[in-house]
């Protein structure tokens, strides 16, 4: 019988009579799992190691709330979360075999496909990139437009990371090349504002909290903001687009999960055990209150402003996903939003369903809802 069936009955306190299948399922339900869940089938492999590019920041809150409350462990999952302080370095990980899953940007999937390696993205934590691209006013104290930063340090948190794909996409807005252009990696937490600071790098891009902590010190100017839905698509979904025609309500979804297409076919009940506590956190957050949520965070991610943290959430919650299902067309903005920075991508010919599915998201909705 199904390790979650024992679960549920070590979580009733009740005596022998409790366990009539009728009275299992009112005090399932009644602790939060549906009867159904009681029954699911346990996962292929327990101990799972997930690697995250910064996991403090507001990006992949869904993860640090799944983590944090126990629902890996509710799903029978040992769960140890790895951060390696940059998307590119955590898709690293994966690929070397020392991780079983990214926490990281979905046009990673693309990206690997590209490349021979099929990545396969099965629960979204972000509906927006949540990324700003910003001048650094240390150095760039009279920063007017973005075409002033041809031939300037440009801050990613790694580099080909999602970051750098966002300062490549707006710069080459600008009419700047990639090649003129310096990129350096500042990481994504306190390292990265003792760089900008210290004037290491004259523009960036970062995500929260980073970003509420700089505009609150007056020491940045924003060139582009993907925290809000709209502005999110203006950008990706615009004429920017490949150089194409608008594509009104298409936006770059931003964090995810994925893994190596095998492990998903390998694995499917751990996928499923994953997604579940993953949309289960994802419905937490979308009701939770600011107060709620520092009491779950660690306090270092406050970075020493637990106010300025709760303001960062604030900005950040309507860009978190709700259901953690993947928009059908979020593959091909993707593709178009990658291909203004490498044609070759344009030219590829990439099977873009593959790239993810949303089969384990839906069955989890069924069950948290």
């Amino acid at each position: 019988m199904c390790i979650r069936f024992f679960y549920c009955l070590n979580r009733l306190e009740s005596t022998e009579n409790d366990y009539h299948p009728s009275c299992i399922h009112h005090r399932c339900c009644r602790h939060g799992f549906p009867f159904s869940e009681a029954f699911a089938a346990a996962p292929e492999k327990k101990n799972i190691k997930i690697a995250v590019g910064g996991q403090q920041l507001v990006y992949y809150l869904p993860l640090t709330i799944a983590d944090r409350l126990g629902y890996f462990r509710d799903e029978g999952l040992n769960v140890s979360v790895i951060d390696f302080q940059g998307g590119s370095k955590s898709l690293q990980a994966v690929v070397g075999g020392s991780a079983d899953i990214c926490s990281g940007a979905f046009e990673h999937t693309v990206i690997m496909q590209t490349r021979g390696q099929r990545m396969q993205a099965f629960v979204l934590q972000g509906r927006a990139p949540q990324c700003v691209f910003a001048a650094n006013l240390h150095t760039m104290k009279n920063f007017r437009s973005a075409k002033e930063l041809k031939g300037k340090r440009i801050g990613v948190t790694a580099p080909g990371s999602s970051s750098q794909i966002m300062a490549n996409y707006c710069l080459k807005a600008a009419g700047i090349k990639p090649n003129e252009v310096s990129i350096i990696g500042i990481g994504s937490s306190s390292g990265a504002i003792a760089a900008i600071r210290s004037g290491q790098v004259d523009a960036f891009v970062q995500l929260d909290p980073v970003i509420s902590m700089l505009m609150e010190k007056k020491e940045i100017a924003i060139i582009a903001d993907t925290r809000k839905v709209a502005e999110s698509d203006r950008l990706y979904g615009g004429p920017m687009v490949a150089g194409g025609p608008p594509h009104p309500g298409l936006n770059l979804v931003a964090g995810c999960l994925y893994a190596p297409e095998s492990f998903i076919r390998k694995n499917p009940n751990t996928i499923q055990a994953i997604t579940n506590a993953m949309v289960r956190a994802d419905k937490w957050i979308a009701k939770a209150t600011p107060e709620q949520v520092v009491k779950v965070v660690p306090s270092r991610y406050f970075m020493g402003d637990k106010k300025l943290y709760i303001q960062s959430f604030l900005s950040n919650r309507p860009a978190l996903s709700r259901d953690g299902l993947i928009p059908a067309k979020a593959p091909e903005v993707a593709k178009h939003a990658l291909s203004t920075v490498n044609p070759q991508i344009e030219r590829a010919r990439l099977d873009l369903e593959a790239t993810y599915t949303n089969r384990f998201a839906a069955e989890a909705n069924k069950r948290y809802r």
